[in-house]
């Protein structure tokens, strides 16, 4: 048998169609039900998503499919089981595991395993869910500048977030900066109360969130009057050099080419800077090239920079974000090909 033939085989015997029995224990009614869900829609939302059929008769389990995917579902019911004794299963949570037990390996083999990565921080201890947000989190670790580039819900910005407040608490760096273009999405900034820095405020409500989250109002407050955690504009970092910092630049598909590049421009020793941003939702007005789109191609090939795309795959709020926004690419596919005159700069139709 040649080398060829022995992969062949193997994905063979990784597709072909297998039984596994499966006996689950200690033996518990109230588990149990929690496991199958409210009229089995636990178990129905596992054989849609990983493509088995599932059977059980009391704790004793039959799942068939192909086999790797067999394997993967019975894996995930015996951990689903596990947790079932010290935490509530709902219909989010069994949606988390399927994304983490990473379903698109199932479609790729040979791909080496690492060990997964968690993000520790003062109230929560965070496991990043699927390989892309794990390879995510090992890139901000190991990059000075890293982008974080795909559709709303995939964790993008909260994970940056998170990354921030733990090499803080680790005195890797001395403060955090969260900075935003300041775009009107529809709102018109001049009709809002305060100067550019609060008139921009409750466009950041999601990293405040995330801070809120992971260290306590009271301490966020307390930083933030010390400076130690900033929230700017992205106008104000024009002429500055940021050192030992964690600077994030979020919604940044709505930068212009030139302000993308002054912010780049600006990071210096012991500067961390995540770049987050979703090229399907660009408000700048027509005709203006989005400078995330732009440094995308500048700086593929740039060694030291890390460049995570995140795919509807990888939301992982509720499962029907997904879908909406797979229903959106589609939609906004079938605009392009019946419309190309139309089409946006960008490459992308474009929503006023």
């Amino acid at each position: 048998m040649t080398p060829t033939d022995a992969v062949d085989a193997a994905e063979d015997l990784t597709r072909s169609p297998r039984v596994i029995q499966l006996t689950l224990v200690p033996e518990d009614a109230q588990r149990l039900a929690a496991l199958c869900g409210p009229q089995s829609s636990h178990l129905n939302l596992m054989e849609q998503r990983l493509g088995v059929t599932i059977n059980h008769r009391g704790h004793a389990f039959q799942i068939q499919g192909e086999a790797r995917r067999a394997q993967t579902a019975a894996m995930l019911l015996e951990q689903l089981y596990k947790e079932s004794a010290h935490e509530e299963l709902h219909a989010e949570l069994i949606h988390l595991h399927l994304q983490e037990a990473g379903l698109e390996a199932l479609e790729e083999e040979g791909l080496p395993s690492q060990a997964p990565v968690q993000i520790r921080t003062p109230k929560l201890h965070i496991k990043p869910r699927g390989d892309n947000q794990q390879a995510y989190v090992r890139s901000i670790r190991s990059q000075d500048i890293n982008f974080g580039i795909g559709p709303a819900g995939t964790g993008k910005t909260y994970l940056a977030v998170a990354c921030a407040v733990e090499a803080l608490m680790k005195d890797e760096i001395r403060r955090i900066l969260l900075v935003r273009p300041a775009v009107e999405a529809g709102e018109k900034l001049g009709f809002l109360p305060g100067d550019l820095a609060q008139k921009i405020d409750p466009y950041l409500r999601p990293l405040y969130d995330a801070l809120y989250e992971m260290l306590g109002f009271e301490q966020v407050t307390k930083m933030i009057e010390k400076n130690v955690i900033e929230v700017a504009p992205l106008a104000f970092m024009r002429g500055r050099t940021l050192n030992n910092a964690f600077v994030i630049l979020d919604e940044s598909q709505n930068t212009t080419r030139e302000q993308m590049k002054m912010f780049l421009t600006r990071i210096g020793f012991g500067t961390t800077a995540v770049i987050t941003g979703d090229v399907t939702q660009i408000d700048l007005p027509r005709g203006t090239r989005s400078g995330l789109v732009h440094v995308m191609q500048v700086l593929k090939e740039v060694k030291g920079i890390g460049m995570t795309h995140f795919a509807n795959r990888d939301v992982v709020r509720h499962p029907l974000v997904q879908r909406i926004v797979e229903a959106y690419d589609l939609a906004e596919a079938a605009e392009e090909t019946a419309q190309p005159s139309t089409s946006h700069p960008q490459g992308r139709v474009q929503h006023d």
